[in-house]
């Protein structure tokens, strides 16, 4: 059994195959899901678990190089912005739409229970050396 990192099965697969600028999406319960893109679920009520949880849990088992935000979350979303901002220090803010249409580049979709406006991420693998 593993100590720590995560325990996922299927997020610890996924992120042991992940290369040199894959993407991985962590979005909020109500972002469509591409057809073909493969999606983790792990809401299992409104709210839980927050994005926030999530993508710190993931950065703490992800090499990440940048992240790709919605613009609107800045305004829309202010408390979520401003937590981002302090975790990740390259982050590109696009048009929602935008946002959207890049996440079916993902390798991955990792649904959370949040439910607060714009709270969907878009993180691009780096390595660690």
């Amino acid at each position: 059994m593993k100590k720590h990192g995560i325990l996922n099965r299927e997020l610890a697969a996924v992120f042991a195959k992940l290369g040199h600028t894959d993407q991985v999406t962590i979005a909020d319960c109500g972002l469509p899901i591409p057809d073909g893109v493969h999606c983790i679920d792990l809401s299992y009520t409104i709210g839980k678990p927050s994005f926030i949880e999530i993508v710190g849990v993931v950065l703490e088992d992800l090499e990440v190089e940048h992240a790709f935000i919605a613009s609107e979350i800045e305004s829309r979303n202010t408390e979520v912005y401003e937590i981002l901002c302090t975790k990740l220090p390259s982050i590109t803010k696009l048009a929602h739409e935008d946002l959207k249409q890049l996440t079916h580049k993902s390798k991955v979709i990792i649904r959370t229970g949040e439910a607060t406006p714009f709270a969907n991420i878009v993180l691009q693998s780096g390595v660690i050396f």
